[in-house]
């Protein structure tokens, strides 16, 4: 798996799945059309795949209907179903190297990455969510004499699931692990850029035991296909990982529609602060570097704001720039590379776009700012760092998907909190400092769903994932995604 060849070999036979997957069952789109998916990191077309259209929508959705409505799934004992998801998990490991490669091709992402932390992670989603069956119990309300009253979670039935192309296949695993688990049919659109693990997955899952019908694949474009699902009256929940102003369009899809549970995980511009009081500055700049360079800065949760406190400031971006000498881009297949191409040429324009915007706003550019040419493709992007960024900038404001870093001063606590803060975003912080007391109260005074303390991006499937303010209000991960796929239902026993 370290070994060069290996991965050029393996790509060179990879197979590549076309078609949607309803039913159990390859499916083309009834008007022919397909869209090249494109590998980012050699501009060659992978594959041409199937476009779904709200014909095929319909079919998947009638099919997931009436898998849940007549179908085995949402009958089995929670062992049953525990036992066939710990099947997946365990296949998903066994195509490791395969999966790794199908993202690593057609996002750019390098593919150590992939195998290393990508599909061993959503195995373990897999594997925590079966787990997590027969260990769950419901609730006996404290009525008075001669009632019983219980409160139990029952599935919602049909569930759509729209995932982003920067970790496809993690990304699917969060939302299909507790909505399978729960007895919810799922009909699973990936992204137009990043289709293959998600149709692979469904395979496996076919082959774990999971009846035709409940796990379906609709591959398309993101106005095509998931906006028919967005407003298809019988889609009874949507959950959606990807930009804020699609997230906005799903939830006007839900009022025109059947008003359909709509669970959003949207965009950040997560703050990395960094006081002076921090004792290990080398270590908070190598995680700073991670912050925003891994995967390419592809990373809703990025830490792409660093605040510095003015006294260390100088000092820290020197480290980060040496830093930085280790992020520079390569080939994707190549083990030893750690960033790879940026997902595709729209993407890699935008980037360089807000690195000009930047530069010519007055930041200072101290590190990185151009593309590089490898393989034959530029849609390679050198790891960026500004300074002078201002809070009122671009750099500062929007969200740029990219390996690019804003870096600002301050000089109290109260004023990195506020810049902290004074943002449409609220999905993830991170703070550094040995002091045990501002530790705690600035972490209690940060608006992000996670915030990690002397580290960046803590992530685990025991908690919940997610953010506020604009950057959504769904959770994954943890026992709480499951408020996300299931309905309460109370139950009144009136005895007599």
């Amino acid at each position: 798996m370290t070994d060069f060849n290996h991965w050029q070999q393996r790509a060179g036979h990879q197979r590549f799945i076309d078609a949607a997957l309803i039913a159990g069952r390859p499916h083309q789109a009834r008007n022919g059309e397909t869209f090249a998916v494109i590998n980012p990191a050699t501009n060659a077309v992978l594959a041409n795949v199937t476009a779904c259209s709200e014909t095929e929508v319909d079919l998947a959705v009638s099919v997931a209907r009436r898998s849940f409505e007549s179908g085995p799934w949402p009958r089995m004992q929670p062992k049953e179903r525990k036992a066939i998801l710990l099947r997946l998990s365990e296949l998903i490991l066994a195509h490791r190297e395969e999966l790794a490669l199908l993202d690593s091709l057609s996002m750019g992402k390098p593919v150590m990455d992939a195998y290393s932390i990508d599909v061993p992670g959503a195995a373990h989603v897999f594997a925590w969510y079966a787990e997590s069956l027969d260990k769950l119990y419901d609730q006996v309300a404290p009525t008075g004499p001669g009632t019983l009253a219980t409160i139990t979670r029952v599935p919602l039935g049909v569930i759509a699931a729209v995932v982003p192309w920067n970790f496809p296949l993690d990304m699917a695993a969060w939302k299909l692990a507790p909505a399978l688990a729960a007895g919810n049919s799922v009909i699973l659109k990936p992204a137009e850029q990043s289709p293959f693990s998600a149709l692979r997955l469904a395979e496996l899952a076919l082959e774990a035991g999971v009846p035709e019908g409940v796990f379906n694949v609709v591959t398309g474009l993101g106005e095509q296909a998931g906006r028919a699902l967005g407003l298809h009256p019988d889609v009874d929940a949507l959950a959606f990982t990807g930009s804020t102003q699609v997230g906005k369009y799903f939830m006007q899809y839900a009022a025109q529609s059947n008003l359909k549970q709509v669970w959003l995980e949207c965009g950040g511009k997560s703050p990395n602060l960094v006081f002076a009081d921090c004792q290990d500055l080398d270590l908070a700049a190598e995680k700073a570097a991670f912050g925003i360079f891994f995967n390419q800065g592809e990373v809703c949760s990025a830490n792409s704001r660093l605040l510095v406190q003015r006294s260390i400031h100088d000092a820290f971006v020197e480290r980060l720039i040496e830093q930085a000498r280790h992020w520079q881009p390569g080939d994707p297949l190549n083990p030893a590379t750690r960033m790879g191409a940026i997902v595709d040429a729209n993407q890699a324009a935008r980037v360089m776009e807000y690195i000009n915007q930047a530069s010519a706003s007055g930041a200072r550019l101290v590190a990185g700012g151009d593309r590089v040419l490898i393989n034959g493709s530029n849609n390679f992007i050198q790891p960026t760092l500004f300074t002078h960024v201002t809070p009122d900038m671009g750099l500062s404001r929007e969200e740029v998907f990219g390996p690019v870093l804003a870096i600002t001063p301050f000089d109290t606590e109260d004023e990195a909190v506020h810049m902290a803060n004074d943002h449409i975003y609220g999905l993830a912080a991170s703070v550094w400092s040995d002091d045990l007391n501002r530790a705690h109260r600035v972490a209690s005074r940060l608006n992000a769903g996670t915030v990690s303390v002397n580290t960046v991006d803590a992530l685990d499937v025991t908690v919940p994932f997610g953010g506020g303010k604009q950057s959504g209000f769904g959770r994954d991960l943890s026992l709480h995604s499951f408020d996300k796929y299931t309905q309460l239902k109370t139950t009144w026993f009136q005895l007599r």
